[in-house]
């Protein structure tokens, strides 16, 4: 958000201080709710939340991968492919449309968003990730409103959005169920809502590295726990495409300490692009504070608990059919 959207914003949907439900209105330097309430406008983003928080290792990985995973960036179209795959919109029905953003991360998907839609495009994130996203986006100010908050507490009334979108944040929050009523009650009654996470599959689904190292890694300094990867990323990715190549890679890259490779990365990295993205996606794997990962059946249930009808809970699929992601899409009851 720039100096001229902080300080002339009129967007059509309404700003609030999600403490006390009054409306707010710009300051100089942020806005105000004219009670007493302030929150700053820091580096290009309204801040509702504090700088530093339980989400401080994505807001430590995204500044310091700001353009990995940008498309842009990439001369690619990966998370783009993504986003329409999973959301299954088409690009020219968003024109006007006002969308939530819940968690944005570095931008990736706002990117593609403002890049490939006439949308007008509301994206929240309550690291200091928003940092990383307004230097990657903020060219589209016209249309792009970014602001560091919780998904409990967002600075918008309750049925502001024709659309809403969350992926790869759920199973990062708290409060997984809440997360999604938080969702569905921001929606229009009538708009939809697509969200994406890591799934259980089984009973091996936490027979994995991640599960049985975070506990220790996650307390560590994201400083050090981002040099030990760093250190170690060589030999982890040829032990990775050794047991991959024998015919083992199922079953043995489940306990090495590295993310999974072949099922989340585009084909056509270049070796130095994929070292940077196995770096930052094992650090995503063994940093965060929560990791909670459900049953595409239980996400399905908590959203008609929530007030939405589900028209779609499984599995979706892109790159040739490579990778796999487990995706809920539903629509906010009139």
């Amino acid at each position: 958000m720039n100096q001229a959207l902080t300080n002339n914003y009129n967007p059509m949907v309404a700003l609030i201080n999600p403490s006390n439900n009054k409306k707010l209105i710009p300051q100089d330097n942020g806005f105000t709710d004219g009670e007493g309430g302030f929150f700053p406008r820091e580096e290009g983003v309204l801040r509702i939340a504090p700088r530093e928080n339980y989400t401080a290792s994505f807001g430590f990985q995204w500044n310091k991968f700001r353009e990995t995973q940008i498309d842009r960036e990439m001369k690619d179209d990966f998370s783009k492919e993504r986003f329409f795959k999973q959301t299954n919109w088409a690009p020219e029905s968003l024109k006007g449309l006002d969308i939530l953003e819940a968690g944005c991360g570095a931008g990736r998907f706002s990117q593609v968003v403002l890049d490939n839609t006439e949308a007008n495009l509301y994206s929240i994130d309550y690291s200091d990730a928003v940092t990383a996203n307004y230097k990657n986006n903020h060219h589209h100010s016209n249309r792009f409103f970014l602001c560091q908050a919780s998904i409990y507490e967002m600075p918008f009334p309750d049925n502001s959005f024709d659309k809403v979108f969350c992926l790869g944040v759920l199973q990062h929050t708290p409060d997984f169920k809440k997360s999604i009523k938080a969702l569905v009650d921001k929606a229009k009654p009538g708009g939809e809502i697509v969200v994406d996470f890591y799934p259980i599959r089984g009973w091996w689904t936490k027979l994995h590295a991640k599960y049985i190292f975070r506990p220790f890694t996650k307390r560590l300094s994201h400083e050090k726990l981002l040099r030990y990867i760093s250190a170690n990323i060589g030999w982890l990715i040829k032990a990775y495409f050794f047991f991959d190549k024998i015919g083992v890679g199922k079953v043995v890259n489940r306990f090495l300490p590295i993310c999974d490779i072949k099922g989340t990365f585009p084909s056509n990295l270049t070796p130095e692009q994929l070292k940077e993205w196995a770096i930052l996606d094992t650090f995503d794997m063994f940093s965060p504070e929560h990791d909670h990962p459900q049953r595409i059946s239980t996400v399905a249930k908590w959203f008609r608990e929530a007030g939405a009808d589900v028209t779609f809970a499984g599995d979706v699929r892109y790159r040739d059919d490579r990778i796999n992601s487990a995706v809920v899409r539903a629509v906010k009851k009139k």
